[in-house]
Order: C-alpha cells, then sequence, then structure tokens
C-alpha cells in the first residue's frame, strides 16, 4: 500500500506539472483548451470551467490537454499539400484553434510541457539540496583502490590496492562518483580500463563488470579505504573516558588498519583488553587507549559510528541551486548515454524502469524518507522531461520533429502522412512500453517462478 500510494503521488505530480505546462503555454497563446485530463480512459471525477473540462480518469499512466483544432481532421485544420508559408498566412480555421497558430506557437505549446519536468527537477533537487547532508566523502576522491572483493571482475584482471582507477571506456574518471556512473550502464560488456599504479605506470586492462541488483548495473568489485568515523560518544563510557571525540575518524586497532565491516568485530571480542586506537581529528593523528566492557554477549566501547568517513554539506540558496543544476546536467548525461547504449546494444534493457519499478522505487524511497522520495521524483521528472523530447511521433518530440521536417521541406505533409507517422510512432511506444513491463515483472521473485524460459 505505500508502494502504491507513494507511486500514485510521484507520477500524479509529474503528470500534472507536464500537462499543466501544455496547458498554460497554450491559454497563454489564445488556444482553446477543451479537455485536461489527468490519466486516461474513463472519467472518474469532471468539472466544467468555461471552455474547458478537468477531470481524473481511470487509468493513471499519464494524461492529455486536448486543444480545439487539435486533430488532423478537426476543421480548421491546414489543407493537405499547402506551403506552409502560404498556411502562415492564411491560418485557416478560427483563430483559438492549435493548428491555426503559426509553427513557431505550435512548438512553444509541445515543449512546454517537458520543460515544466525538466524546470521541476531542478527547483526539487534545489530545496532537496539546500536541507543539507552527510554524504561519503570518498564520493568526490579520486577513485584510489582500497579493496578488491575476491573473485570480482578486477580480482580477475589484476587490480590491485593502492592502484588509481583513470578511465573506464575510454572516459577520464576523476572521483568515485564518476567511476560508479561510467561503470553502471556496462554490466556484462568488455571494456577497456586504466589503471594506475604507485610508481606511475598505467596499463590498459580489458574487463566485463558483474551484472547487480535486479536492475543488472555493472560493478567492477573495487571500493575505496573506508575507515569508520564516529557519529556519537555515549558519556561515561570506555570512548568517552579515552578522549574519544565525534567526528574521529578510526584509521586502525593495535596498528592494524580497520574498516566499519569488521570495526564491530574488532572490538566485540576484546573485553577488559586495553585497546591502541589510531584516529584522525581535524586532520593530524592521535593514539587514543580504551578498554572495551563486556555487555551483553559483546564487548563495546560507547560509540555510535558510519562505515566510512562523511562530510557535511550545507549549501547556501544560491549554491544550492548550482548544485542542482550540476546534478541534473550529470543526470541528463547519464540518460543519453544508457540511451545511447540501448541503441548500441553496450546497455542492458533490463536497466529500463516502467511503472511497476517506479513504483517499488517509490514504496522504498519514502520508507527511507522525504528526502530519497524527493530525489527520485526529481530524477524521474528530469526522465520525463528529457524521454518526451525524443524525436518519436505520438511524443512531443515526435510533433516537434514532424513540424521541424515540414519547415525543411517548406511543405505541410498530408494528413494521410502524418497519421502513418503517428502510427508508426505508436508502434514503437507499444513496443517499448510491453519491454518495459515485461523487465518490471521479471523483477518480481513469484512472477518470475511462472516464467520457466528464465
Amino acid at each position: 500500500m505505500s508502494s502504491l500510494l507513494a507511486f500514485l503521488f510521484v507520477l500524479g505530480v509529474l503528470i500534472f506539472v507536464h500537462e499543466l505546462g501544455h496547458f498554460l503555454m497554450a491559454r497563454r497563446l489564445g488556444v482553446r483548451v477543451l479537455t485536461f485530463s489527468l490519466g486516461f480512459g474513463p472519467k472518474i471525477l469532471k468539472v466544467k470551467r468555461g471552455d474547458t473540462v478537468y477531470c481524473i480518469s481511470a487509468i493513471p499512466l499519464g494524461g492529455y490537454v486536448k486543444m480545439a483544432g487539435e486533430s488532423l481532421h478537426e476543421e480548421g485544420a491546414p489543407s493537405e499539400g499547402v506551403s506552409s508559408d502560404v498556411v502562415e498566412r492564411t491560418r485557416r480555421g478560427a483563430p483559438d484553434e492549435f493548428m491555426s497558430r503559426s509553427k513557431w506557437e505550435r512548438f512553444q505549446v509541445l515543449v512546454a510541457g517537458p520543460a515544466m519536468n525538466v524546470i521541476l527537477a531542478i527547483l526539487v533537487m534545489w530545496v532537496v539540496l539546500y536541507q543539507g547532508a552527510e554524504v561519503p566523502a570518498y564520493e568526490q576522491e579520486p577513485p584510489v583502490v582500497g579493496l578488491v572483493v575476491d573473485g570480482s571482475p578486477a580480482a580477475r584482471a589484476g587490480i590491485v590496492v593502492g592502484e588509481r582507477i583513470v578511465s573506464v571506456a575510454g572516459r577520464a574518471v576523476d572521483t568515485w562518483d564518476a567511476l560508479v556512473v561510467a561503470v553502471l550502464p556496462r554490466a556484462e560488456r568488455e571494456i577497456p580500463i586504466v589503471v594506475r599504479d604507485t610508481a606511475g605506470r598505467e596499463r590498459t586492462l580489458q574487463i566485463v563488470p558483474d551484472a547487480r541488483t535486479e536492475f543488472e548495473m555493472g560493478d567492477l568489485g573495487v571500493g575505496p579505504a573506508m575507515h569508520p568515523q564516529v557519529r556519537d560518544v555515549a558519556p561515561g563510557d570506555p570512548a568517552d573516558l579515552g578522549g574519544v571525540e565525534a567526528g574521529d575518524v578510526i584509521l586502525a586497532i593495535n596498528g592494524e588498519p580497520v574498516s566499519g565491516a569488521d570495526l564491530v568485530d574488532r572490538i566485540g571480542g576484546s573485553a577488559g583488553t586495553p585497546l591502541s586506537l589510531t584516529v584522525r581529528r581535524e586532520g593530524r593523528t592521535e593514539e587514543l587507549r580504551v578498554t572495551p566492557v563486556e555487555r551483553g554477549d559483546r564487548a563495546v566501547i560507547g560509540v555510535g559510528f558510519w562505515p566510512t568517513e562523511m562530510r557535511i554539506v550545507e549549501p547556501d540558496l544560491i549554491e544550492a541551486f548550482q548544485m542542482s543544476l550540476v546534478r541534473n546536467y550529470e543526470w541528463s548525461g547519464l540518460i543519453f548515454e544508457t540511451l545511447g547504449g540501448l541503441l548500441t546494444a553496450e546497455t542492458s534493457p533490463r536497466q529500463l524502469v516502467g511503472p511497476v519499478g517506479i513504483a517499488q522505487l517509490s514504496g522504498a524511497a519514502s520508507e527511507a524518507g522525504l528526502v530519497p522520495l524527493f530525489t527520485l521524483m526529481a530524477l524521474i521528472s528530469l526522465n520525463l522531461g528529457i524521454l518526451n523530447l525524443l524525436p518519436i511521433p505520438v511524443l512531443d518530440g515526435g510533433h516537434i520533429f514532424i513540424m521541424g521536417m515540414e519547415s525543411v521541406a517548406r511543405r505541410d505533409f498530408s494528413a494521410r502522412v502524418k497519421e502513418r507517422m503517428l502510427l508508426a510512432g505508436f508502434v514503437v511506444m507499444m513496443m517499448l512500453m510491453v519491454t518495459v513491463i515485461y523487465m518490471d515483472l521479471t523483477r518480481i521473485q513469484w512472477i518470475e517462478g511462472l516464467m520457466p524460459w528464465r
């Protein structure tokens, strides 16, 4: 139920904003709007105000704005084969009909929906980032290998701790964030990876990333050196008595490096045994001594910790807006890269997410809190804005593409030609929808069990 409610909230907001863009631009240009609908199919609720019927329809997987004179066969549509400059001068039909407006005006109406989704993504991330956050410090650090998973693609290729990953598939990677983005869409595809050892020597390795999770995201099996960071210290406990402070990064115990994964085990078996903690505090290294005490079946020192060092991001209003622009720019690049990978078969179609997948992600994000939910909303809104601009007939970008071709040809296409183009676009969209929904269903365990070919 939480997944369903979160899904309806996210999708409802995105559809409303998209259609609101078309509606407001049409009204601004004096085009009469007949219907503003959230959803498709039978109308559940409707109310008429002026010339417009506002309604909520039964199938919540989209929406539409119907404008007067929008159909190819409605009175007022341009005549077949008429020169476009003649159409612009004569403006056949009533002036408040869509097809009677100039191509520039129709372009504004069509592009307003996707533009509103892009603007929403920027605004939502602006608000999210302005809240501030604690994020892993390594994300913006150079990808120097601190961990190689046994049996992973990186281990099989011979990558060792201390080497720095320089580039992936010809793309330079300066941070761990950039490395993840470069590898993520390339699961089970051989790619060249350049690594540099501690002596500065570079070598190129051909590696096939593993496919992780049900979305088949590429993974090399490497990670940064992650040292636990103290989040809080319980007053009067061994850590407090030994001088441990919130914010300390624990580098080693008794001289041996320690990670967040084994900190609890290293301390848990040392009740009554003094331990030497090497910590980093405000850029300097200190040695502290603590003696764990037994509580229940484990020894503790009285600290809460993050598994890796964190950094606090607290931007002001302007910085948050700039960060939102950068984040959406990076997301856009990933979206285009994924689309390109699908066309060249470098990216698995299982990375596509449809209604079922969005519902699952929305439910998980809502359980994690408002920040993850609104971050997901921004990402999906950006996807919706970009995908709607693809030159596929039936999409906004398809209609814009057809108008562009008419402008180049200096002649409007006939209604029959446009119908065939729209039909071809509809077939493409249906094939894509079937593929995406199939991929969604295969991620549900009990449904996948009903597919003997899987």
